[in-house]
């Protein structure tokens, strides 16, 4: 199958959307299928696609203002171009909303048939940065994805809000994990020593530092006694940051074999942002055998299970935040009760697995159009 994959995102990007984009093109290029990625270009150059599982066409872009590691695809004629010269038989739209519009628009020209993969709240995103703006997002957002013929949602949250704002052809596709490079084993003595000389429990969060994640919801818990918070990530929001959290380790972006013993090394995670269609850093620390605390809201509501692998808190309440921590670092058992139950829940959910499945929502899709073509 030849594949198109337009992506808002992609590696050397650190994204949920960049990383997705990447796993499914290793995918389709592990089974015998024929991808090819569009993605906005980068500041790294020709050199950051080396590694690339398939070719990769970029497209001009310029970075957003205020937030540089975000950037935005300029108008180009290479997508339509490159739907073409691949003779696309399929159009995946990874986050679709800038360039994924435009991908959108091309595969209707050329009577492709598309799958649309929704996985950023832009909603909340517009909320949070500019107060208002949710309902211009939603149009377009719902505008492209009803031209889709299947759209995926990450989790049942995103799902609902998603039919709710009149998108049809919804279905759930969930993100995979690498459990074999998050692992449990991954724990590291020496690095906790050097965390927390004290021997203080580790709480950490892992992500970008911007002001949709509320990551300054850990202030309270900056302040427990024995509590050692380390905030792994980088974004437009770590200075501010570092004068929130007193106390606190930023230990900037880290990727690979070094974050998974970060996140194994840890006591408890903290997710603190309410946007998540999915979050995927929740279910990595679940494969690490970590105990988890999100908001309940998004993704989480899928991911964690209160209770029995973490505990979920009102969104946007840092008392909560903190009094779950404390309940977590003064029980020992539980907290090894709920990371055993993390790792159980997510260990079995492959990229691979969870890429055969995309692979079967392509077949239903081109199914579909086969028979409205007879």
């Amino acid at each position: 199958m030849r594949v198109v994959i337009v992506t808002e995102s992609f590696p050397p990007d650190l994204n949920g959307v960049a990383h997705c984009a990447l796993q499914t093109a290793r995918h389709l290029a592990a089974r015998g299928h024929d991808p090819l990625v569009v993605a906005p270009a980068t500041a790294a150059g020709p050199e950051a696609d080396a590694g690339a599982p398939c070719p990769v066409v970029r497209v001009p872009s310029l970075p957003l203002p205020g937030y540089p590691q975000v950037r935005v695809a300029l108008p180009s004629r290479r997508i339509a171009q490159a739907l073409v010269a691949h003779r696309a038989e399929l159009v995946h739209l990874a986050g679709p909303f800038v360039l994924g519009v435009r991908g959108m628009a091309a595969a209707v020209r050329h009577r492709v048939p598309a799958v649309a993969v929704y996985q950023t709240d832009l909603a909340g995103y517009a909320r949070t940065y500019m107060g208002a703006g949710e309902g211009t997002a939603w149009r377009r957002l719902r505008s492209v994805h009803a031209a889709a013929d299947r759209t995926l949602a990450p989790s049942s949250a995103a799902r609902r809000d998603l039919e709710a704002h009149g998108v049809p052809r919804v279905r759930l596709w969930p993100r995979g994990v690498d459990s074999v490079r998050f692992r449990p084993e991954r724990r590291d003595p020496a690095l906790r020593a050097r965390l927390a000389p004290g021997g203080e429990l580790l709480v950490g969060y892992v992500g970008r530092l911007a002001p949709e994640k509320q990551v300054e919801l850990l202030a309270r818990t900056c302040a427990l006694d024995g509590v050692r918070v380390v905030v792994v990530g980088d974004g437009p929001s770590e200075t501010p940051l570092r004068a929130a959290l007193p106390g606190a380790i930023f230990l900037g972006r880290r990727t690979g074999d070094e974050l998974a013993r970060l996140f194994a090394s840890l006591d408890v995670f903290v997710h603190t942002g309410p946007y998540e269609t999915f979050c995927q850093t929740v279910q990595e620390a679940m494969a690490s055998g970590v105990p988890v605390v999100a908001p309940a809201a998004g993704g989480p509501l899928d991911l964690v299970r209160h209770g029995g692998t973490g505990l979920l808190v009102p969104p946007g309440d840092a008392d909560a935040v903190r009094d779950a921590v404390w309940s977590l670092a003064a029980d020992p058992a539980l907290r090894a009760a709920y990371g055993s139950a993390g790792r159980a829940a997510v260990a079995g959910r492959t990229w691979e697995a969870v890429g055969d499945q995309l692979l079967e929502h392509y077949a239903e899709v081109l199914h579909a159009r086969a028979a409205v073509a007879a």
